[in-house]
């Protein structure tokens, strides 16, 4: 099929034309995360002739995933997110590159992966892997695309646009409590429009035409139908080099371990299991060595930890978790770890073995 027949839609706008379809298929794209929000990204970049696309994800399919993320088939569930997103948006336009990244992204592995790419969409609902995908952008000079979802909410920006506005400056705490659509809940159309919102981000910037969202945030509730904009400016301390960069990322190792594996010592006292989720939160666990400090309050709750304990915790799934191991260990925990696939996987352990 010749090139000018697949795209001749989009040609004829005055503001793209031939010039504007030649920028598109020059410009490289990375994309982090091909859940929700890549799902919807991911096709309507392809569709347009994005000319490289990437896809950085290290998770695998699970039925749970399928009612928005609804690139994957059914018999796809088991397999690698990147492999299998990669074969569908392949097969939608074959004449684009497509690379999969089947690995987590990282302090190790972020600014290698940026420098191959013009644009960075972060398609993530971590918000510590927002955190380090805005620091590897101002390392690399990249924008980040960032998008947003809390149940029927979601949010979307532009971040180091032209030396504008970074993620740090409209979150400059970094708040790791929030919820992620796992924990919280989310219906398909939500990141469905959420995506779509950033996916067009993407082509104005590649274009050069219409109101890049930098310096301002679009807030859009898909059960009122409303949205609204607001204004924030670019705050001068919110930079890092590429040294405070590897400091700060490369230092701490989250360790993580199966609860079968220390499930003999849920009744060591030298050992402490902390759980980290809302206290409103099930199915309840309850170990004897066990306390519980919402992932909100453990900074300020710390006196009660120690040490000089083996601390082992977990939450619902698994992400929460390690987002606390971060915090202690910057706080000089050293034997501190999180508990792979969290109180979810503890349940279906205690119940197996009846304790």
């Amino acid at each position: 099929m010749k090139e000018s027949t697949r795209y001749n839609r989009q040609t004829i706008l005055p503001e793209i034309g031939g010039d504007g379809q030649q920028k598109i298929s020059k410009s490289k794209v990375l994309v982090i995360g091909a859940g929700g929000l890549g799902a919807s990204i991911l096709p309507y970049l392809a569709g347009a002739g994005v000319g490289e696309i990437g896809i950085v994800d290290d998770d695998v399919i699970d039925v749970s995933n399928l009612h928005r993320q609804v690139i994957y088939e059914t018999s796809a569930v088991g397999k690698s997110k990147a492999e299998e997103a990669k074969l569908m948006i392949s097969e939608l336009n074959p004449e684009i590159k497509v690379s999969a990244f089947s690995e987590k992204l990282s302090g190790k592995n972020a600014i290698s992966l940026f420098e191959k790419y013009d644009i960075i969409v972060d398609a993530t609902d971590n918000i510590s892997i927002k955190y380090l995908i805005n620091d590897a952008c101002l390392v690399t000079n990249k924008p980040m695309v960032y998008g947003s979802i809390f149940r029927f909410q979601g949010q979307v920006s532009v971040f180091n646009y032209q030396n504008g506005p970074t993620y740090r400056c409209l979150y400059p705490d970094e708040n790791l409590n929030a919820l992620n659509c796992e924990d919280a809940g989310v219906i398909g159309v939500s990141v469905g429009i959420i995506g779509m919102f950033q996916a067009n981000e993407v082509l104005k910037m590649i274009l050069g035409i219409g109101e890049v969202l930098s310096g301002k945030i679009l807030v859009y509730n898909t059960l009122k139908n409303e949205q609204q904009k607001y204004d924030f400016d670019r705050s001068d301390f919110q930079t890092i080099s590429r040294e405070a960069f590897e400091e700060k990322y490369n230092k701490c190792v989250i360790e993580e371990v199966s609860f079968d594996s220390v499930l003999d010592e849920i009744n060591n006292d030298a050992v402490l299991f902390l759980d980290v989720r809302n206290i409103d939160e099930s199915p309840k666990i309850a170990l004897n060595n066990q306390i519980q400090i919402p992932l909100m309050n453990v900074e300020k709750e710390i006196e009660k930890l120690n040490k000089n304990q083996k601390i082992y915790v977990f939450c619902q799934s698994g992400i929460r978790s390690k987002m606390a191991v971060e915090l202690l260990q910057k706080h000089q925990f050293e034997n501190v770890k999180s508990i792979a696939g969290g109180v979810l996987a503890m349940k279906k352990l205690l119940q197996e073995i009846k304790i």
